[in-house]
């Protein structure tokens, strides 16, 4: 079987499976993310003027995870110490986990003076500069026991490798560029630092991660000033900081982490004042699912949930519930979503039929 056929298969089977007939994840009021610290043990990433890149990636996701915990969000961290954890099993803790977040730090190398941050999504390789980042950053899967099998094959020096694992991660794609689009500004607007984008590529410990994530090259250590900012206290404390507060903003952006608190003032919402939550021109919706097939939008085939709508994407069928501008609404919708068994499902937005991010529509005007 070709590698296409296998991931379009593997798609099918995750879609069919989990968000059809998996059984229901009892509710919580926590956000939860896992910290990845890159590379570690017998793998010391890039070691740009000197420094090591596993020592200063697990310094800022622990600095991250402290910063996290102190304001209510469970944090898991793949490492903790100085040792190997295999590509795949990363992923692997937040998937049991069921976690809201993965988020995995690294730092840059050019054979230049090179410099900025990046933070990539999982997605089909834009250039050929980008394709060097995930080659390097993919090769230690050969430092894995059996990582042929393990990998099905994948080819970290082979551009043919990188074909369809895209769209292993679909339907978290958009919520994964917000959350890239927060820490991208943090670090350009608050740090100062050289921005280099959003990007999207095929990264194999962001590949099976069932919900939005992230992998974040926070800089070069081959860059002669931002190698040392980067091994330095003041410069990762700062680092930290920075990511910890996108997550934050992400977290209440989409609202995941005050879920409880809607259901709890909802009935006091139409007696009390508010600011309006109409959004001129915005279309908010609920993407419940993903997936090649193509299913009738019927109750049974969505957890007894009406008002469900299917559009087709390129290759895949997006399933939609509800439709308004009231950003209000469309978090109480997100909330029965999550009730009914959907919790990985997510607000989207569409601006005159385009979809946008919900950064982007919560900065456009309110009515």
């Amino acid at each position: 079987m070709s590698q296409i056929k296998f991931f379009i298969l593997f798609l099918f089977v995750t879609f069919s499976v989990n968000q059809f007939y998996a059984n229901e994840v009892p509710e919580r009021d926590r956000f939860v993310v896992v910290l990845d610290a890159g590379h570690g043990g017998k793998d010391p990433g890039n070691m740009g003027n000197g420094y090591k890149e596993k020592d200063i990636a697990l310094s800022i996701i622990l600095k991250v995870g402290k910063q996290l915990e102190s304001e209510g969000v469970e944090v898991i961290y793949t490492r903790k110490t100085d040792i190997f954890i295999p590509l795949k099993e990363r992923t692997q803790i937040a998937n049991e986990a069921k976690a809201d977040l993965f988020v995995s730090v690294h730092c840059n190398a050019h054979s230049s003076q090179a410099s900025g941050t990046e933070t990539f999504v999982l997605g089909l390789r834009r250039s050929n500069d980008n394709l060097e980042i995930a080659k390097r950053e993919n090769s230690v899967i050969y430092l894995e026991d059996d990582y042929e099998v393990t990998y099905n094959g994948f080819d970290p020096n082979s551009p043919e490798s990188f074909i369809g694992l895209a769209l292993m991660q679909e339907e978290y794609l958009n919520q994964s560029i917000l959350l890239a689009d927060f820490i991208q500004k943090k670090f350009t607007n608050e740090l100062s630092r050289k921005n280099r984008g959003v990007k999207q590529d095929v990264f194999l410990v962001l590949r099976e991660a069932v919900m939005p994530s992230v992998l974040i090259e926070t800089g070069f250590l081959t860059n002669n000033q931002e190698g040392a900012f980067l091994n330095s206290g003041n410069g990762q404390n700062k680092m930290a900081a920075a990511i910890s507060q996108a997550i934050i903003n992400y977290s209440q952006n989409i609202n995941l982490s005050s879920l409880e608190s809607i259901s709890e003032t909802r009935g006091n919402i139409e007696a009390t004042p508010v600011a309006s939550t109409i959004y001129d021109g915005i279309t908010f919706k609920v993407q419940l699912a993903a997936g090649s097939k193509k299913v009738e939008t019927k109750p049974y085939n969505f957890r007894g949930l009406e008002n469900v709508s299917r559009e087709k994407e390129g290759k895949l069928y997006k399933y939609y519930l509800g439709e308004t501008s009231d950003y209000l609404k469309i978090q109480e919708t997100h909330q029965n979503a999550i009730k009914s068994g959907y919790t990985s499902s997510y607000i989207v937005a569409f601006k005159e039929g385009r979809k946008i991010t919900v950064n982007e529509a919560l900065k456009s005007k309110v009515n």
